[in-house]
């Protein structure tokens, strides 16, 4: 039995909890009692004094995130539970091969470890915490991370420098707390690319666009392809691999810029096909010439990161496609994304279709995108399905 704090949900708020979401919001508590700090595990109980299950408490609207719908305690063996099931899971899914070797291992809910982001390159885990509770459970998951069965993890890099609640007063420092700088090369379907774990953006490159980057290689053959917000340039290697006429890769910023040229070189050294610039995508779209380019990758960092900032966004994913609309050649092909949480399918979608309509041009759907498998959502939290993607022909 485990002898946490206990928190008491006010009466009919125990719904969602009985239906697993393993979310409580800090308006279905009656009280916080004094001594129960951010980061402690607690015991929750229904109104009527059942018992729902333990969690993360933390100050602010999410004041619980579920770990366990029983009375559990929160050790390391559940730590060596649930990351040894997350591995079988990439396991089953056959991503940990000798020609893949990034892939996520943890992605919170979806693992049933909310509050935790752990990313595989090689031999090398970055951990992100974004609840004080996981951030406090940080050492017992990095020991754990190296004595997993069936994968040879000699690192743990945490990076939770921007990913906790600020008011918490935590003061992370992004350092290795296992092991120390090996080497920061992955291979992802047989490409090799260099992560900046240390400098770059979430855990340094982005694994979930891994299916769709495979899918983009299949349309690439004999087409001109431009690359907006190309970051680490993972579209633009698997448009040379498919067989590219030519790959235009464009960020604003002139390290990942250098990047792309550094991952583009690693997988096609010299290859004449590929040139990378760095510019405003608005500014850089505004000034290209009409069809110059017939496969274009729209994949811009979130636009809503929160619910208050939703309408901007979606304007500006309308603003965004319609310039591709306007400037593709006819028989092109647009990938286009949405990372925003905020942003449901169905308002991606309209924003698209909106963009479509104010161009006149004639759009076919090909294949609705989402996130890949290393990234699982819990059936009982939608919220957990963030990725949107669309794969359209342009007439």
């Amino acid at each position: 039995m485990s002898n946490y704090k206990k928190l008491t949900l006010r009466r009919g708020k125990e719904q969602s909890l009985d239906r697993f979401h393993p979310w409580v919001f800090s308006g279905a508590l009656t009280s916080v009692p004094e001594g129960i700090e951010e980061g402690d595990l607690v015991a929750v109980h229904a109104s009527d004094g059942r018992l729902i299950g333990v969690g993360h408490y933390q100050i602010g609207s999410i004041a619980v995130r579920m770990l366990d719908f029983s009375d559990r305690t929160i050790d390391r063996a559940f730590f060596d539970e649930r990351l040894a099931n997350a591995l079988a899971l990439r396991k089953a899914l056959n991503l940990a091969r000798p020609d893949n070797d990034a892939f996520r291992l943890v992605h919170g809910e979806g693992d049933f470890l909310p509050g935790l982001i752990i990313d595989i390159y090689g031999n090398t885990a970055v951990m992100q915490a974004h609840s004080p509770g996981m951030h406090f459970a940080r050492n017992i998951i990095a020991m754990v991370l190296t004595e997993l069965q069936g994968i040879n993890i000699a690192n743990v890099y945490y990076k939770s420098e921007t990913t906790l609640p600020y008011k918490a007063q935590l003061d992370p420092q992004n350092d290795y707390l296992i092991g120390g700088f090996d080497s920061n090369t992955a291979t992802e379907n047989g490409l090799r690319f260099h992560i900046d774990w240390l400098k770059g953006q979430k855990t340094g490159f982005f694994v979930d666009q891994r299916d769709n980057r495979q899918l983009l290689q299949h349309f690439a053959r004999g087409r001109k392809v431009l690359n907006m917000f190309c970051y680490t340039g993972g579209f633009s290697v698997y448009a040379l691999r498919g067989g590219a006429e030519e790959v235009v890769s464009v960020d604003s910023s002139a390290k990942a810029i250098a990047l792309t040229q550094a991952n583009a070189n690693l997988n096609f050294p010299d290859d004449s096909r590929h040139s990378a610039v760095a510019e405003d995508a608005f500014k850089y779209l505004d000034n290209m010439e009409p069809g110059r380019f017939d496969l274009i990758v729209l994949d811009p960092p979130a636009f809503a990161k929160h619910q208050s900032a939703l309408r901007n966004a979606l304007r500006g994913y309308q603003r965004l496609n319609a310039k591709a609309f306007e400037k593709i050649a006819p028989g092109g092909v647009l990938f286009t994304f949405s990372c925003s949480q905020a942003v449901s399918k169905e308002q991606f979608r309209l924003a698209v279709f909106s963009a479509a309509a104010s161009t006149g041009r004639r759009v076919r759907i090909l294949r609705q995108l989402t996130q890949p498998a290393d990234h699982p959502i819990n059936i009982y939290h939608p919220e957990g399905e963030y990725l949107k993607g669309l794969i359209l022909y342009v007439e």
